[in-house]
């Protein structure tokens, strides 16, 4: 955990990796194992345009982003490993290659999974190299050839236009994961997402919880990510309740998969946003503080649609005081399986 006054050589490693993005300029006159207020406001813009918590913090996943941000597609050979997946910025541009080429490599999410591996291999028979799943020098090339004469469509966002149709057939044969997510508060969270609960399972949805209400061994984001995949859920709520050092910050917002600087996104997971930031808000007085993308791994490593909801912040006194009420559980419970019904409604 790295942040402003911090020395040693995990600092310098940091300071490097933000110079190679261009991100920082490292002064001859520096001592380069310094976290000063230049490398706090790189790590800052980093954390911004990579979607993740902007605390100028450098914390295991802010490190992990930087790691993944030194690749460029053609730095490394690339190819499917099962229990190894390789993660990069080279592998979102090889998804995003595919997508636009037509070949479903799935979301843009920079993971090599067993949807890139697929799309890959379709594509290396498409145009005569060995299909091995194995992107090197002589795929790239191939890349290089078609894309001067080809321009398709993003198949990975006709891949979730498919799958909101495959939804849309009511909400009561689908399994939804709800997600306390919450470690500050832990009590708070798990009691709104049993109403949830309660509220689906009368209309026959299967409900599965990530954790109870005081867990012994907190699961991490990737963690709770790997279980609703591994669940196979057709969605997942994660709930949260925010804290800031200043009092004024309040509302309510929602986040679904995507790059806040534009690009790559969910449609499914913007779609189940809008819909639960309008209930939540109408049913409330809280303020409306919209839908944002964003690329945490919970909503980054699930495979169906997936969305944070932040019901408010416990350091404000109005919003506090709501989380603490009985019926602002049950208006929040009420909004949020009124969008689910609506999301999943047959059209």
């Amino acid at each position: 955990m790295l942040r402003l006054g911090s020395t040693g050589a995990a600092v310098a490693e940091v300071r490097a990796r933000l110079a190679h993005l261009g991100l920082l300029v490292n002064s001859q006159y520096e001592t380069l194992n310094v976290y000063n207020e230049d490398v706090d406001h790189a790590v800052r813009i980093f954390q911004q345009e990579r979607g993740i918590t902007v605390d100028g913090i450098v914390g295991a996943e802010t490190f992990r982003r930087l790691d993944e941000a030194r690749w460029s597609l053609g730095d490394r050979v690339l190819s499917f490993t099962v229990g190894h997946l390789m993660i990069g910025d080279d592998v979102t541009d090889l998804q995003r290659k595919l997508n636009e080429l037509g070949f479903d490599a799935g979301r843009p999410d920079g993971i090599f999974g067993l949807s890139t591996d697929l799309a890959l291999r379709e594509f290396q028979r498409g145009v005569g190299v060995s299909a091995d799943g194995i992107c090197g020098l002589e795929t790239l090339r191939s890349f290089d050839r078609l894309s001067r004469s080809v321009i398709g469509g993003d198949s990975g966002a006709l891949r979730e236009k498919a799958h909101i149709r495959a939804l849309q057939t009511g909400i009561a044969d689908k399994v939804v994961v709800l997600d306390p997510g919450d470690l500050l508060q832990p009590e708070l969270t798990h009691a709104i997402a049993s109403r949830v609960e309660g509220r689906l399972a009368a209309l026959g949805t299967q409900v599965i919880l990530t954790r109870l209400a005081t867990p012994i061994s907190p699961k991490t984001p990737a963690q709770r990510a790997a279980f609703a995949n591994e669940v196979a859920a057709d969605l997942v709520v994660s709930l949260h309740v925010d804290q800031s050092e200043s009092p004024k910050p309040n509302g309510i917002a929602v986040f679904y998969f995507g790059h806040p600087s534009g690009g790559n996104y969910s449609p499914a997971g913007k779609q189940l946003a809008d819909l639960i930031s309008a209930e939540l808000t109408q049913r409330t007085d809280r303020k409306d503080c919209r839908t944002h993308p964003r690329t945490w791994d919970l909503l980054r490593l699930t495979t169906m649609p997936a969305v944070r909801v932040d019901l408010g912040y416990m350091s404000n006194v109005d919003d506090s005081q709501r989380l603490k009420s009985d019926s602002f559980h049950d208006a929040i419970a009420q909004g949020i399986a009124a969008a689910l019904t609506a999301f999943c409604a047959p059209r």
